[in-house]
């Protein structure tokens, strides 16, 4: 009792720190999507080198669905600043936020990625489908149980090899994504009365459609995408999903599975041709800009390095279209709180 009575006394401290404005701590503290991760930690390599009197950024790559649960956690210094995500806040994460007390969040979208699927550059040179990748990943594919084993199974097009794709947790916003861009759209397309069932029975529709198997035609291979490259390399049969970061730095050993006929490059995923193109954001909890020292002048270096000749665009980013990218500036610069009705 006298140890619930101590916590909450420091949780209440705590809190009444931020919400006075007082410095409650020294460093700001970032959780979330690895696809994000590169970018804000080269955003953090800059602050640090530009202000060596601040203590460096602390930045986790736990997924996007686990940095939410941390971010909307609750407010003060024992609680993230930002969420690094790889897709957009769901409505009912906001609702979560909000009922622990953060109902102040600055959604900034920072760029465009893509949900790349890549092999070995000694690999088959598979040119996939959406609806092959549905049959091939989904759980229940027509409602029925995934005995798919082989990718001419799924199309008699394609070779009599193993499937095998290496790929984010269920965690992952990457995930989320590949179920959202590539699997929903493909069920959609082959099965009548999806769609309907989108709107109505949503768990239904993601056991149907969205909903990855777990037996090992489906790896699931941790945050860690450079891990994901590595086995590509060892494995040249197998295919990876990660972001196009990833793919981008690793040309010399792997190269982009086509999904309906389109590469993942820069350009294709620039101009929304790659089906699994996706916008990139940062969420900020706007009570803690003035009590965490610096991060205001964080989100300034963000906004000043995101261009299509900056230096996140080198790290493998897609620059968001002007308009978006003036947006996502003014945003910060007024300090606007995303608008939940906004979210789905």
């Amino acid at each position: 009792m006298l140890r619930s009575l101590a916590l909450g006394g420091f949780v209440a401290l705590a809190l009444a720190a931020c919400d006075e404005g007082g410095v409650a701590r020294d460093e700001i503290r970032i959780v979330g999507s690895s696809t994000v991760y590169p970018f804000t930690t080269a955003v953090a390599e800059a602050f640090r080198n530009k202000r060596p009197d601040r203590k460096a950024p602390v930045i986790e790559a736990t997924g996007t669905g686990a940095g939410v649960k941390q971010f909307c956690a609750g407010i003060g210094p024992l609680h993230p600043d930002i969420l690094n995500a790889s897709r957009r806040l769901r409505r009912s994460e906001y609702d979560a936020c909000a009922a622990n007390g953060v109902d102040e969040i600055i959604e900034v979208q920072v760029g465009l990625d893509g949900v790349a699927l890549a092999e070995s550059n000694r690999g088959p040179r598979l040119k996939l489908g959406r609806t092959d990748l549905y049959r091939a990943l989904a759980a229940f594919p027509g409602g029925k149980a995934n005995t798919a084993r082989l990718w001419s199974d799924v199309n008699p097009g394609l070779p009599a090899i193993p499937i095998q794709v290496l790929g984010p947790p269920a965690t992952s916003g990457t995930r989320d994504a590949l179920a959202e861009l590539i699997l929903a759209p493909a069920c959609e397309a082959l099965i009548p009365g999806a769609a309907v069932m989108k709107e109505r029975d949503h768990d239904g529709f993601a056991r149907l459609c969205t909903r990855v198997r777990d037996d090992a035609a489906y790896v699931d291979s941790g945050e860690n995408d450079n891990l994901i490259v590595q086995k590509l390399d060892a494995n040249p049969n197998a295919i990876g999903i990660f972001g196009f970061s990833y793919l981008e730095e690793n040309t010399d050993r792997l190269h982009g599975v086509p999904v309906d006929g389109v590469e993942p490059t820069y350009e294709t995923i620039s101009t929304g041709r790659y089906p699994g193109a996706r916008p990139l954001y940062i969420y900020v909890k706007k009570r803690h800009l003035k009590p965490v020292p610096g991060l205001t002048d964080f989100l300034a270096d963000y906004a000043a390095s995101w261009g299509p000749n900056g230096p996140l665009v080198r790290k493998g980013m897609i620059a968001a279209p002007s308009a978006v990218r003036a947006a996502s500036a003014a945003i910060i610069a007024q300090g606007k709180s995303l608008d939940p009705a906004e979210l789905q």
